[in-house]
């Protein structure tokens, strides 16, 4: 791990999104944060104020005034960073926001690098790695759940979980280390069968973590929910009346669709990423045959698939055989009449054999409410308490507790066996190892640079 503290240079970026607005806020962390602000600021003298406040004034370029502006003052370690950090409150225009920037940069700042200001704190043990993680979560949250749990992991909810485990499986090797000092004298401190009920414990709850990352991941990710159907079934116009507007081309003509269209609403706290797919039929035309076979990759790449027909235009053992044909993965699937407007009562009735109908008029949006709950239950979060429990949405933390079961289950192989205290605990580190790349614990820069390059700017 890098020393704390280590850095002996201060990076400057812009905090909020870039274009114009009433605000832009820019942030500065390192050891002359403060410095090369008050170099720059007509006020109250910056050096000489206290964390936790916020100073009016004017940033000068060589008496030439470029912007009134608040300067708020954070003195480390009481701070984002845990080193000085400096937020300056300009106006939102992009020449504004550029001729501060040059000048923090001209009096001794450099421009951050991507997610450096997390990286920093991260180093500078304000946080753990998952818990950083979660700040890029946080920041992408776009609904009620994601939030919740990014706020959880942010807080150290699952980086306690992981620590509890490992601790655990720190003393089992420290009880194993000793052993081997003693070699010579056949001693055995770690008992063997206490260890083997520990790591069958930590491998059920690896177990539940590494179930949860389904639910996180659609939580986090959203659902892949494919529209599939035969031409001029209304699937565009299901999707126009879903978000609300008028994003696909409706026509009469069949084939309107010839290339899919995504877009994602949120139902209950669940963002679903809706494709909109071009018809399924044969035909000559070549572009449309092209996306017919796109709309079969999309299928193959979906969680959750919405089957539309005709109701007036096909019988229920057509639609069966179709449905047949179209999941033979088993998909969680929804079978959706459209048009009930024009069919008949005995023609809505000879439907009700299909499992998972749910009959609509897209055209007309009725009952789009009953189509709505059927997808959030096809999701089945079931009694979800994100309170209470810990869910995985990380793919990085999900090969980390692959790696560490399988490191546990060498050691219980081990012990079945009756092996060597020495292989035994270099099994055991392995896993420590593992579990610890999680949280941070164990790391290396190209790991770090991963992980935080893929961060905003200014964060």
């Amino acid at each position: 791990m890098i020393n704390p503290l280590h850095n002996t240079d201060t990076i400057v970026a812009v905090a909020t999104a870039s274009g114009t607005g009433a605000i832009a806020v820019i942030r500065l962390s390192g050891p002359e944060a403060i410095t090369i602000t008050n170099s720059v600021f007509k006020g109250k003298d910056l050096t000489k104020q206290a964390s936790h406040t916020i100073h009016f004034g004017s940033i000068r370029d060589e008496g030439k005034i470029l912007d009134e502006v608040l300067v708020s003052l954070f003195v480390g370690p009481h701070s984002y960073t845990k080193e000085n950090v400096v937020e300056i409150s300009c106006h939102g225009s992009d020449f504004i926001v550029q001729q501060i920037v040059k000048l923090l940069l001209k009096n001794g700042a450099r421009l951050a690098n991507a997610g450096e200001f997390t990286k920093r704190a991260f180093l500078n043990g304000q946080f753990d790695l998952a818990q950083a993680e979660a700040v890029a979560d946080l920041i992408s949250s776009d609904s009620a759940l994601s939030h919740e749990v990014a706020m959880k992991q942010m807080r150290g909810g699952f980086s306690q979980e992981i620590k509890r485990l490992r601790g655990e499986l720190v003393h089992f090797a420290s009880m194993i280390e000793l052993e081997l000092d003693f070699g010579e004298e056949d001693v055995e401190f770690a008992d063997r069968d206490q260890l083997r009920t520990l790591i069958l414990n930590i491998q059920g709850i690896i177990r539940e973590l590494l179930k949860s990352f389904e639910l996180g991941n659609v939580i986090k990710n959203g659902v892949p929910t494919v529209i599939v159907g035969n031409p001029n079934a209304g699937k565009s116009t299901l999707l126009n009346k879903l978000l609300n507007e008028e994003k696909a081309i409706v026509s009469d003509v069949p084939g309107t669709t010839r290339d899919f269209i995504e877009d994602e609403i949120n139902i209950e706290g669940i963002t679903f990423r809706f494709i909109d797919t071009a018809g399924l039929r044969e035909t000559t035309d070549k572009v449309e045959a092209i996306g017919v076979e796109r709309t079969m990759q999309k299928l193959s790449q979906s969680s959750l698939i919405i089957y539309l027909f005709d109701i007036t235009e096909v019988t229920a053992d057509e639609v069966q055989a179709e449905l047949d044909r179209l999941n033979p993965k088993n998909l969680p699937l929804i079978a959706v009449a459209n048009k009930i407007d024009q069919a008949s009562n005995e023609k809505l009735i000879a439907f009700e054999s299909i499992e998972n109908l749910v009959q609509i008029s897209a055209a007309e949006g009725a009952n789009l409410e009953d189509l709505k709950q059927a997808l959030v239950n096809k999701v089945n979060l079931g009694k979800l308490n994100t309170q209470q429990q810990t869910i995985v949405t990380n793919l990085r933390h999900v090969d980390s507790l692959n790696k560490t079961y399988a490191a546990l289950d060498d050691v219980l192989n081990g012990l079945a066996l009756s092996m060597s205290g020495d292989l035994v605990a270099a099994d055991i580190r392995r896993a420590l190892y593992s579990l610890g790349e999680i949280t941070g614990e164990i790391t290396t820069d190209d790991l770090l640079d991963n992980i935080f390059t893929k961060f905003c700017i200014g964060k």
